[in-house]
């Protein structure tokens, strides 16, 4: 399958990390345009383009800048999601590592749109590398004259910040991203009132994924139409899948949106040591796993939907025929339960609990009811909390439930038994 790298074209470039590097590749030629314009013609552009979020969500980026009211004497802010802490998701880290200066122009160009004249990057604590080259590169662009006063005599002006969260999962929730970037404890709020109207410190915000940022300045360079190229209708564009788990060469690998795991495990020289596929996420735990069934589905936001799945973050973890998907389940389970803030009753009790049935039924001791008891408590968990984290830790109970039941039955449930009737026959298993 043919590829054009578009957001990956600059990172096996000697340095591509650099200032230098990036602009001798084009960098910041698209601010120039971008700065010489109006900000709502930007706004339409984002919106012509069809550009969708690339943290999980899919919402249509430039229907998002739109929300920002204008005109209300109000502080605007532009607030870049890099807590990437999505077990299997890691493409923003190397993006960030690799070509931090796209990022930086999609944000100057992003907060031009907005209105916004402070910006910042909510880095998650544990990516130390990334933040170390997000905070040269930033100091780069002030030097240069891309961030801060009067950027390139436009009279915009603009500061951007990096800031490093504390590792929490529950802290890649936006407005729980939010509280935290405001100095108190990373926790869903409740919405309404949307960010788009009072986000950070109760003004009118944007959250944008790293991923969708970065992409901002080639829909400058190229247009609508040349973004529209690739990809689907309703899901054009590029997109950076993240492979990981028993694949021969796990990795980033950048193709257009619609492509199947078919074609990239193809890329990746296919499952680890020629066994056979048995399950993969199509965008981290938190989406519900597929088959080998699912291979030539559409890897979209609506494909993934039609295969009963979530596009998520892109994050592919692929499974051979020798995982324990009773183990794979227990050890996500337990993840979720750490990563709770506690907020919500049915997340915070729910998934705890979910934890001790699968201990429980992993170390021989379940009973028969132990499988629905989960099903039950995953539908009594879905949709009734104040972020998506409940209903991610559900996933991967509720899909291996319904691919692999019989892997979860506890040995319990199926050994064989006396017949206790007069006669005393041997009834057999049941």
């Amino acid at each position: 399958m043919p590829v054009t790298p578009v957001l990956t074209r600059r990172w096996n470039a000697p340095e591509s990390w650099t200032i230098d590097t990036y602009r001798r590749l084009d960098g910041y030629e698209a601010l120039r345009t971008a700065l010489a314009g109006d900000p709502d013609s930007l706004i339409k552009l984002v919106k012509d383009s069809g550009l969708r979020g690339r943290g999980g969500a899919g919402f249509p980026t430039g229907m998002k800048w739109g929300f920002i009211p204008q005109g209300d004497g109000k502080p605007h802010y532009l607030v870049i999601n890099a807590d990437e802490g999505e077990p299997g998701t890691c493409k923003d880290a190397p993006l960030m590592k690799a070509d931090p200066h796209s990022l930086i122009e999609g944000i100057v160009i992003a907060a031009y749109a907005v209105r916004a004249n402070r910006a910042y990057v909510y880095l998650r604590g544990e990516l130390v590398h990334a933040g170390r080259r997000m905070r040269a590169a930033v100091a780069e662009a002030y030097a240069a004259g891309f961030l801060g006063r009067d950027i390139l005599g436009s009279g915009f002006d603009l500061d951007l910040v990096v800031h490093s969260g504390a590792g929490a999962y529950i802290c890649g929730e936006e407005t729980a991203l939010l509280d935290s970037l405001e100095g108190r404890r990373g926790q869903p709020r409740l919405r309404p009132p949307f960010p788009a109207t009072h986000g950070l410190y109760a003004s009118p915000t944007v959250v944008n994924n790293v991923e969708t940022i970065a992409s901002v300045p080639f829909i400058v360079n190229y247009g609508a139409d040349w973004f529209r190229s690739m990809g689907r209708e309703k899901s054009p564009g590029p997109k950076i899948y993240s492979l990981s788990g028993h694949v021969t060469r796990p990795g980033q690998y950048e193709a257009p949106m619609g492509t199947t795991l078919r074609e990239l495990l193809e890329l990746a020289g296919g499952v680890r040591g020629g066994r056979r596929l048995k399950a993969w996420t199509p965008g981290g735990s938190s989406t519900p796993m597929l088959t080998a069934d699912h291979l030539d589905a559409p890897l979209d936001f609506e494909g993934m939907q039609e295969a009963g799945s979530l596009l998520g973050t892109a994050a592919l973890m692929i499974m051979d025929e020798t995982t324990d998907m009773l183990r794979v389940v227990r050890r996500l389970t337990e993840f979720y339960a750490h990563e709770s803030c506690g907020k919500c009753t049915p997340c915070r009790e729910g998934t705890s609990w979910m934890v001790k049935i699968l201990r429980r039924i992993e170390a021989g001791g379940g009973d028969a009811q132990d499988v629905d008891t989960l099903v039950d408590a995953c539908d009594n968990i879905f949709g009734r909390a104040f972020c998506a984290l409940a209903d991610g830790a559900t996933s991967p109970i509720v899909s291996g439930i319904k691919f692999f039941r019989d892997e979860f039955i506890p040995v319990s449930a199926v050994t064989t038994k006396p017949d206790t009737s007069p006669d005393g026959a041997y009834a057999g298993a049941h």
